[in-house]
């Protein structure tokens, strides 16, 4: 148990997409809400007490809290950090300057991911971020010469958006690591309100020029969204989409946990209810589930999934369940074999909903003949 999720839910705007656990700071609710990490915090530790490998503040927006908060916040946690373990902090452009970096710095934090989004006013304007270009550029630039590893969030395929200006210019800009989406119309968001509607083909088209236009600049799509140079990946995701395990505190935040015959899910009541010293939710991932799940975020990755470690965690015969499948799919020029492993190939990435289903329909068609 090597990684740790922290959220953060103050925002200083609420983005008309966004559909993640944010919320406006309220008087007393950032104060209320240390006090209780430090309670959650100090129990979590007690029963896993190992050194971090990689440390995740994410939110909302962390980067918003102000310097004695921020402060406050990583004195509440009680675990060290191994040699060169990745610190991330999510932050916007428009919360950091040269202070606020070096505060940061000093608290450990290497690694930041700016919600950048995009390097265009108008589709800034759209988004409803509070940054313009020249903050964002501001932003990145002296996060660089602070010494960060720097990672930009974009958006693509938006109607009013040159793609190829926004990728051009994070590409230019010396950062290590790059993710790229396209707009998720979310249930109950303001942009679901007004009817906006995604345009799949345009997403599409918008991922394909950011594997030509990245891969140019020497990153690599080693993940959906994501793209690096060599050795700057994101250490902490990827233990998400190789199905690892790790610790949460927070308002809604989820953890993984090995506990008893299953994988252990525990999630966390919204801010409120968090408060008030709710109980997590917890939610057994037998053997079977833990493989769908294994196979839809490992397949994720380029490096895809390693069957014959994944039938071992699971006691599951993976690599029979599936053998044929994986061969339909591999003749059909959506998976490749290395060894143990099944990959997805590039023609893959754009239809992964439907490769990951073909496998799930072998397992639980195997599971319904037992």
């Amino acid at each position: 148990m090597g990684s740790l999720y922290v959220h953060v839910p103050f925002c200083p705007t609420l983005c008309p997409y966004c559909d993640f656990h944010v919320v406006r700071r309220e008087p007393g609710w950032v104060e209320a809400y240390l006090k209780r990490l430090k309670e959650e915090a100090e129990a979590l530790y007690q029963r896993y007490p190992s050194p971090l490998a990689t440390l995740y503040l994410g939110g909302g927006t962390p980067s918003y809290l102000r310097d004695r908060e921020l402060v406050v916040l990583f004195q509440s946690l009680p675990w060290a950090l191994q040699e060169g373990a990745e610190v991330t902090l999510e932050a916007n452009p428009g919360t950091l300057n040269r202070k606020r970096l070096a505060l940061l710095k000093d608290l450990g934090v290497n690694r930041l991911s700016l919600g950048v989004q995009s390097f265009q006013d108008p589709v800034l304007r759209f988004l409803g971020r509070a940054h313009g270009q020249k903050g964002a550029l501001r932003a990145v630039e002296e996060a660089l010469e602070a010494g960060f590893r720097v990672s930009l969030d974009l958006i693509l395929g938006l109607p009013m958006q040159d793609v190829g200006k926004d990728l051009e210019e994070a590409a230019g800009l010396g950062v290590g690591h790059i993710s790229a989406y396209t707009l998720q119309v979310e249930k109950g968001t303001p942009f679901a309100l007004l009817g906006l509607e995604e345009d799949p083909e345009r997403g599409a088209w918008a991922m394909e020029r950011a594997e030509e236009v990245l891969g140019e600049a020497g990153f690599s799509r080693y993940e959906v969204s994501n793209f690096a140079r060599p050795g700057e990946e994101a250490r902490h995701n990827l233990v998400y989409w190789r199905a690892g395990f790790w610790l949460a505190l927070g308002p809604a935040a989820t953890g993984q946990y090995p506990e008893g015959p299953y994988a252990l899910r525990r999630t966390n009541p919204p801010l409120p209810r968090w408060l008030l010293g709710e109980a997590p939710r917890e939610e057994a991932i037998p053997p079977l589930e833990h493989a769908k799940e294994a196979l839809m975020l490992g397949l994720r990755l380029r490096e895809g999934v390693d069957l014959e470690a994944l039938a071992h965690r699971t006691g599951l015969p993976l690599p029979a369940l599936l053998a044929g499948r994986v061969r339909a799919l591999e003749e059909g020029g959506f998976l490749e074999r290395a060894g143990p492993r099944i990959r997805p190939t590039p023609r893959a990435f754009p239809l992964l909903h439907r490769v990951v289903l073909e496998l799930w329909e072998a397992l639980d068609g195997a599971r319904a003949a037992e």
